[in-house]
Parts: C-alpha cells; structure tokens; sequence
C-alpha cells in the first residue's frame, strides 16, 4: 500500500495520515479527511488543517517571503551600527549599549541578526603564528597580598584633527579581580603615584606590588641581580608601606591579569568612545569600573567587589592620611619670571603676593589647586577649561600707582556748569555730537 506523504509539515500531519489511511483501508480520500480527528491527532488547528486540506495537505511558501519591511526598530541606528562594525566591534552587548545612549529601543536578538548578515563590515582578522605551548603554572596569591599595576596607551583624536596620546593608569587585585582604571595626559612618574593613590584609596594597600621593569621604578640591577629602584620610587614604598616584586620580562604569566585587564578597556570601554576632556573620561572610567566590579566572573565564581569586601579588604591596610602622602598628590612646580606655573601642558598664574620659588599643584576634576610649596596655603584656583591659552588670576600682577598732584593751599576759585542746551528743531540734523552719543 502506497504510504500518504505531504512534502513538508512536518512529520506530525504526515504520520497521522498515514495511519488514518491504514485504519480505513481504500475507503480514505484526502479530501474527506475528518479535520476534528486530524486535529485530536496533530494538536494543529482547524483553521491551519483547513488552509492545509485546500492544497492536498502540501506545505506552501508564504507570499511575503523574501520581502522585508522598509522601516523596522533599528531604523535610523543602522549607520551607527554599521559604524561599530567597522571598526571590529561584533560584541552585541556593547552595540546594544552604545545604540541605548542614542535612543534605541529594540532588544539583543535583532543586534545579533544584524550583526550575523552583516559580518562583510568587519576588518580581516590578522593571521595568527604557530601557538606556543604552556610553560608553567599561573602565579597565585593570597587575598589582599598583591596587585598587579601597568600602563596602556590610546591615541585621541581632537575636533581639530590632531592625535594625542593618551595613558591608562591600571591596577587589579590578583586574587579577586577587583579593578581601577584611571587616564592621564602621559605616564610619567608623578601620574605614577598619583594613580597609585587613588587605586589604593579604592581598594587598600596591599603587602606588595607586581609590575615590569619600569623606567620609573627600578633604574637597573645589581651584579647579583637584586633590583636597584629608582630613589623617588623608593621613598615612595617607605611612605605609602608596600613592598614592590618586579616580574621576569616576556613572561605573561606573573602579571597576566593586568594585562589582560589592558586589553579589555580597549576592546570594551574604550572603543568607540567619545569625551569632552580627561575629567569627562576618568568619570567614565570609574563607572565603568563599578559596573564591571558588580558582574558574576567565572574566574573567581562570584563578584569581585563582594570578594573584596569580604576577604582581601580584610587584609589590606588602609592609605595614611598624612602630608608626605598629599604631597605625592601635589606635584611641585617652578614659578616662571612672569608669574605661571605649567601643569599638563597649560600654564596658570599665581598671585604676586606669593614671594615662593615653587608651588604645588593638584587638579580635582574641572578644578585646578594651587598652594604654597610647604601645602600650608590654597593660593588661587582655577576652573580647568583645557584651552592652550594662559590663564591668570585676579592678583596676579600689581599696577603701578602713578604720582598725582594735590592742592598745597584753599581753593578760592569757584565756577558752575550747565546741561546742554536745547538747539533748535531745524538744525538738529547738523548735531554730529548728539547723533555720536546716540549711537553709543
């Protein structure tokens, strides 16, 4: 007996036609199937049973298939998004952030269609050399005994065309993967401590530190190899109360976490990213960090921030409060011959009742402090609107009193004056002194 098959609805409608045709024998017609015992067999509506009865119980295609609708949900976001792809970033949870911030309103699912037929828009992905092999155990601490610290770079374009660079201050714990990230104009060593302060600020310090062989942390080693560190970098341990280990070059192992870390800010925070100034970043950056402190990692089978809390903050002495440690906070600075001091490549004025040599400096967001170099007196401040042009303050210079006469005797003379005359009407037009202070 020939078995009943219809071409594609699915297996289910199939089957039961067949076995209907089994139970009737050559009495069973298609036509006349009973669509309730059909629907009792398949759970499939009537309706749909009826639409399927019409064609001989053969699946058609739709008559919309293959037409799309001119405006969707992602309508007016697709050259941002296109954009993003552009420059390599196919992780739909990023898009689907950075198109909230423009008003978008749709969900993950249609991102990650778009992003699927749209994989062209990506940049070739660079090929990869042989893999090396494993080369040892990954280097493991105590909770609260080691951060891990490193800089990174990003170029900044300008509205003007130009390209700035700019550093990535990074610390992570090496336990829990709590994190700060922090941006400054360069990386040189008073950033160094400064961000090093503020980490420590957000997660304690702790017994020691792992970085590279920075130029402004060790100069070179000795014939046994113990590290000499540079002097200010050491004075700087002795205040703060941490010791520094230094990691073997070329080996990621050690100090893996804040590389990867690195890595990750450029590929997640940074790209794609636009900013007024270093404030506007650093506001960013912490808010980053927050976020990312408070997900689920599976590396340390919970979040970062409540590890922290609970384990390694424990441990971790908290930052003294004290002036050296403000100091390191407050760069010194030469005072110029005309009264400005230069601090991130702008210059501020003082005021001249300042009689001192150097000042210190230190910017808190949009607000520049300036105090005397013994950090006793707040001299001025300025509001940082990062424009090249020299800023100066209220008393910065003194003007000259120049000599005036005065009466050595009584004044005996007296004389009067009177407002202006009224002129006539017919020649008020020859007025050239009244038309002149009118347009004034």
């Amino acid at each position: 007996m020939q078995k009943f098959l219809c071409n594609s609805l699915d297996i289910i409608v199939s089957q039961a036609l067949n076995e209907m045709k089994e139970e009737q024998g050559i009495d069973f017609k298609a036509e006349a199937v009973n669509l309730v015992e059909l629907q009792r067999r398949t759970g499939i509506s009537r309706a749909k049973l009826r639409k399927l009865k019409k064609n001989n119980f053969k699946v058609t295609e739709h008559g919309r298939k293959g037409y799309t609708a001119q405006k969707t949900i992602l309508s007016g976001y697709t050259d941002e998004l296109d954009y993003l792809l552009r420059q390599g970033i196919k992780n739909s949870s990023i898009c689907l952030q950075r198109l909230h911030d423009s008003g978008y309103s749709g969900g993950l699912t249609t991102l990650k269609n778009y992003i699927s037929q749209h994989k062209s828009l990506l940049p070739a992905k660079r090929q990869q050399i042989m893999p090396q092999g494993n080369r040892g155990r990954r280097f493991v601490t105590k909770p609260g005994e080691a951060y891990q610290m490193d800089w990174g770079f990003t170029n900044v374009t300008t509205n003007y065309g130009q390209t700035l660079r700019a550093a990535c201050f990074a610390m992570i714990c090496h336990h829990c993967g709590q994190r700060y990230i922090e941006f400054f104009p360069n990386a040189k060593q008073e950033n160094l401590f400064i961000g090093m302060i503020h980490a420590f600020r957000y997660m304690g310090v702790p017994a020691y530190i792992l970085t590279d062989n920075m130029k402004s942390v060790v100069t070179k080693r000795d014939w046994s190899g113990q590290p000499i560190w540079q002097k200010d970098y050491e004075a700087f341990m002795k205040t703060i109360g941490f010791q520094t280990k230094l990691c073997k070059p070329r080996h990621p192992f050690t100090k893996g976490k804040v590389e990867r870390l690195i890595r990750f800010v450029k590929d997640n925070f940074l790209i794609g990213r636009i900013f007024w100034n270093v404030t506007d970043l650093n506001r960013a950056a912490l808010d980053w960090c927050n976020e990312q402190n408070t997900m689920y990692h599976p590396a340390v089978d919970g979040m970062p921030e409540q590890i922290h809390d609970r384990l390694c903050s424990k441990l971790a002495s908290v930052l003294p409060d004290e002036q050296d440690v403000q100091c390191y906070l407050c760069p010194e600075r030469r005072i110029t011959f005309d009264g400005f001091v230069n601090y991130e490549n702008r210059r501020f004025g003082i005021p001249f009742s300042y009689t001192g040599k150097t000042a210190r400096i230190k910017r808190e967001d949009d607000v520049l402090y300036i105090y005397s170099s013994d950090l006793q007196h707040l001299l001025t401040t300025h509001h940082v609107t990062w424009s090249k042009r020299d800023r100066f303050c209220a008393d910065q210079y003194v003007t000259a009193q120049q000599p005036e006469e005065f009466p050595t005797a009584p004044i005996q003379s007296h004389i009067g004056m009177l407002s202006e005359p009224v002129s006539s009407l017919s020649f008020d037009k020859f007025n050239f002194d009244k038309e002149d202070t009118e347009d004034e």
